[in-house]
């Protein structure tokens, strides 16, 4: 018994560290890490190599944020961007979620404080992740969902570009996958048909 627990100590000092700065989430207990956060632990890659968003990533952004600030009721609404912080837990503890555009209403928001989002959003949009989804699989959208709509979130709205899917989620209502060129409401009958949007950009 001592010979085993030797061997197990041994493994456990020789297992590396992860830093906290390649923690990407805490999704509900468990940690999820920059995809390819390995390659920074072993020095082929730098942090700041696996923690920005490619090109695709960015224009799509850019084509539903062009359709939000000309149809969105800027007065009732605030949109936010850019790997939002978002605490998902009412005890605000260590526990949050990125958002890749978050439209929050502007009579819950508080004035910033150079913190985490606090309150839940109207609509969170994602487009594909960051997330290592070596260990956690495909369930991490799942997942994530509905922790993001168990806050009080009312619509997620998920972007997979590899496959050109959306999925539409909504609290107590079938969630839905559709193609690019499906229309669907983002919010206040403001609706978007991200292939044809695309097709017009090329």
């Amino acid at each position: 018994m001592a010979i085993v627990e030797k061997k197990l100590e041994k493994k456990r000092k020789g297992r590396k560290k992860i830093p906290d700065y390649l923690v990407y989430e805490i999704l509900d207990n468990k940690k999820i890490y920059y995809r390819d956060y390995k390659k920074v632990l072993s020095g082929e890659l730098p942090p700041e190599a696996i923690m920005g968003s490619s090109d695709l990533h960015a224009w799509i952004i850019d084509l539903i944020l062009q359709v939000l600030y000309k149809n969105l009721n800027l007065s009732k609404f605030k949109i936010l961007v850019g790997e939002v912080g978002y605490f998902y837990t009412p005890s605000r503890s260590k526990k949050w979620l990125n958002l890749d555009i978050a439209i929050v209403s502007k009579e819950k928001l508080q004035k910033p404080q150079g913190t985490y989002l606090k309150i839940p959003p109207e609509v969170v949009i994602e487009v594909d992740t960051k997330a290592d989804l070596s260990e956690i699989g495909n369930e991490y959208y799942i997942a994530k969902t509905e922790r993001l709509l168990k806050s009080g979130i009312k619509r997620v709205i998920w972007i997979f570009t590899d496959v050109k899917k959306i999925q539409i989620a909504e609290a107590k209502k079938p969630w839905i996958i559709v193609d690019y060129d499906y229309e669907f409401e983002i919010i206040d009958s403001i609706k978007i048909n991200l292939g044809k949007l695309i097709k017009e950009e090329e």
